[in-house]
Formats: structure tokens, C-alpha cells, sequence
């Protein structure tokens, strides 16, 4: 009886590690569609609202979902607060925040790159910077969700199925 209800307790935790391992692909997938679908409201922001970053930063953060949200919420209270150029609150946010988000170093380095060109040109150059990140997000975007359908499931087996080969050796 104990045997059984050990294998049982391997099998649920294997298999529950192999389901966290695909979760954290789809949770990378569903944080770079927020994401890019917030800078694509920042470009709106300023193109066509004429707002203040920290407003429009504001504004996205209360629109969208954590983490990703508290990017946007971390640089306009770094804007606000602290006299800095936009840059450095871009930069400051994305250190506070980056270690909650399932993001990748690549996309910490795009998102570090569009925030070297922040309020540092005119509408015209500033919207060709967001859509340069979007593109690079987009491209992040469907490698992750690749991975998401290859992966993901693969995971979630192989969870069990390492589990089912503990309780063989064991036996």
C-alpha cells in the first residue's frame, strides 16, 4: 500500500514539474503578445494623443496584465519621480521588473535598445523606433509560440513518463 501511494506522489510531481515547464512557454508566448500590444498603444499615445510619456506609460499600465504592466507602471513613476531622461527610467524599470517576467535576454535587449531612443526624437522617428521593436517582438513572438507547440506538449509527457521510469527503477 505505502509503495502505491509513493508512486502515486512520483508520478503527480513529475508530471506536475512537466506541466510548469510548458506553462512557463505558453506564459513567455502570452507576455510578448501583451507586450507588443502595448507599445503598439504607446505609438497611438504619441502619435496620435500627444501625450506625455509618463502619461501615456500610466494609461498602457493599467490597460494591459502583470508583469508587463508594471514596466510601463515603473517608468512613468521612475519619469515622474526622479530627473532622468527616458532612457535611464526605461532602463531602470526593466531591472526592477525583468526577473518577474518569463522574457528572455533577447528581448531584454531589444526592449533595452527601443528605450536608448525614448524622447530622444521627433513623432516621426520615435513611431519608426516602436515599430522597429515591434518587429523584432513579433519575430520573438512566433519563435516562442513555435516552441510553445513543440515543446509544450513534449514536456508535459515527459514529465510522466519520467516518472513512470523513478517508480520502475524503484520497484
Amino acid at each position: 500500500m505505502i509503495k502505491i501511494i509513493g508512486a502515486i506522489c512520483i508520478i503527480i510531481a513529475t508530471s506536475w514539474i512537466g506541466f510548469e515547464a510548458s506553462k512557463a512557454l505558453s506564459e513567455r508566448t502570452r507576455q510578448l503578445r501583451i507586450l507588443r500590444s502595448a507599445l503598439q498603444s504607446l505609438e497611438a499615445e504619441i502619435m496620435y494623443g500627444h501625450a506625455p510619456l509618463h502619461e501615456a506609460s500610466r494609461r498602457i499600465a493599467k490597460q494591459i496584465s502583470r508583469p508587463v504592466s508594471e514596466i510601463f507602471d515603473y517608468f512613468a513613476m521612475n519619469l515622474i519621480k526622479a530627473d532622468t531622461t527616458a532612457s535611464d527610467a526605461w532602463n531602470k524599470a526593466l531591472e526592477v521588473v525583468w526577473k518577474r517576467t518569463a522574457f528572455k535576454t533577447t528581448e531584454l535587449e531589444i526592449l533595452k535598445q527601443f528605450g536608448e531612443t525614448l524622447g530622444k526624437h521627433d513623432l516621426m522617428q520615435q513611431q519608426k523606433q516602436i515599430r522597429l521593436a515591434l518587429t523584432h517582438l513579433e519575430r520573438e513572438e512566433d519563435e516562442a509560440r513555435e516552441k510553445q507547440a513543440s515543446y509544450g506538449k513534449m514536456f508535459r509527457n515527459l514529465g510522466f513518463l519520467i516518472g513512470l521510469f523513478i517508480i520502475i527503477l524503484l520497484m
